[in-house]
């Protein structure tokens, strides 16, 4: 029984990266073999095992055949026989199908470390096309390694995948499973440009792919296009290292804009409500989380209400934050107004902008929270109102101590 380092943690050791989990393969090895050694068996699909100490997987060496189209139509064997070399080779791309050993020795039969060298993604063979998670996954390392390309022969192999409708079976966890670890990288436009470029995103995304090709006015958007715009968004959202609700807002605030009437071009009026209705039916395919969902919805409909905030009054403030449920979602209001900066700041020419409403209603914010309504109704209690007008009195307090804060 031989175990070998492999997959990611190789790449990135030779990239001089930090590595993540370790992954391992066994070679001559059978599952009871294992059992015998206190692995403990952990794999649905295929043999995977945890070790006794370190918890890190181990997987016996296997080889796998399609046998249906999408992410589960697969047959596998596994047993001693197999070869490192063999379970190497139906791995997807080639910096990921290097194996390592004890001594420190890479073995790399399909020519990962030339491809690392050349910053090349390039699939391992014919096999990458049984699996169209697959170029999610390439999609995902463009986003992370920003400085590498996809080989020609690779993309129009995806281009062909695409075609063959092979990312139409794909099953909605997994396409929000690796959209949403793109999303994190540290340019998900990449991610993006590319399944766009290969076919996917229409497939997966038209909502998103219908953006591209959509002018806005230029005085206000210099780069015209709006998916370019919702790409520079989304690098934004990176740059700011905020967390993933943010960044599918980002994602999601301007899909109404496709659907602008051609007569009304460049302007986009009332394309926030167009914008929410087209996220619940997207969010609903992709099995979004509810909290990325809540977010996404409340950025779609606000986010040309916050940015011109500073021009509101206290009471326009209070009303904003009432729909935006900021009193009982304070976090939620913040991580707004973090989409909302990406979405200034995604701008050509405006990337280094102070975004100046996101302090004014950070402000606004607190001192209407320090309103304690406990005390706003009981004072209105013993002033004889009831009801709508203890509400209003609340308001109105609320009003006085933000009118108070944003004229400081």
């Amino acid at each position: 029984m031989q175990c070998f380092l492999v997959g990611g943690a190789v790449r990135d050791r030779l990239l001089g990266r930090s590595a993540g989990d370790r992954d391992w393969v066994v070679i001559g090895a059978t599952p009871e073999q294992m059992g015998a050694a206190g692995y403990l068996p952990v794999g649905r699909d295929f043999p995977v095992f945890l070790h006794p100490r370190t918890r890190e997987e181990y997987a016996l060496a296997r080889i796998e055949r399609k046998t249906a189209p999408g992410y589960h139509g697969f047959a596998f064997r596994a047993d001693p026989t197999v070869t490192l070399e063999e379970d190497l080779a139906r791995r997807d791309l080639t910096l990921n199908a290097m194996a390592m050993d004890d001594a420190g020795t890479v073995i790399d039969p399909c020519g990962g470390q030339q491809d690392l060298h050349d910053r090349v993604l390039r699939h391992v063979g014919p096999a990458f096309a049984e699996d169209p998670v697959r170029i999610l996954r390439l999609g995902r390392f463009l986003a992370r390694f920003t400085d590498f390309t996809v080989a020609p022969e690779t993309l129009a192999l995806c281009r062909a995948m695409v075609a063959a409708g092979e990312v139409d079976a794909l099953v909605s966890e997994r396409v929000w499973q690796e959209l949403a670890r793109g999303l994190m990288e540290a340019a998900p436009s990449r991610m993006f440009l590319f399944l766009r470029e290969c076919g996917a995103l229409a497939r997966l995304l038209p909502e998103v792919d219908a953006l591209f090709g959509v002018p806005q006015r230029a005085e206000y958007h210099p780069e015209i296009d709006t998916g370019v715009h919702l790409m520079m968004v989304l690098d934004m959202a990176a740059r700011l290292e905020t967390a993933l609700p943010v960044r599918f807002a980002c994602l999601a605030h301007d899909l109404g804009k496709a659907t602008t009437p051609a007569d009304v071009l460049p302007r986009h009026i009332g394309h926030e409500a167009r914008s929410v209705a087209l996220l619940g039916p997207l969010a609903e395919r992709l099995r979004v989380p509810v909290e990325c969902r809540e977010l996404a919805e409340v950025v779609a409909r606000e986010h040309g209400n916050v940015h011109r905030s500073t021009t509101l009054d206290a009471a326009a403030l209070v009303r904003l934050m009432d729909r935006c449920d900021a009193w009982r979602r304070a976090e939620r209001f913040a991580q707004m107004l973090q989409a909302c900066e990406c979405d200034a700041r995604g701008r050509l020419g405006f990337e280094e902008q102070v975004y100046a409403p996101a302090p004014r209603l950070r402000a606004a914010l607190v001192a209407a929270q320090q309103v304690s309504s406990a005390e706003v109704s009981a004072r209105a209690i013993r002033r004889g109102l009831k009801g709508p007008d203890i509400g209003r009195a609340l308001h109105q307090a609320r009003v006085a101590a933000v009118a108070a804060a944003v004229s400081s």
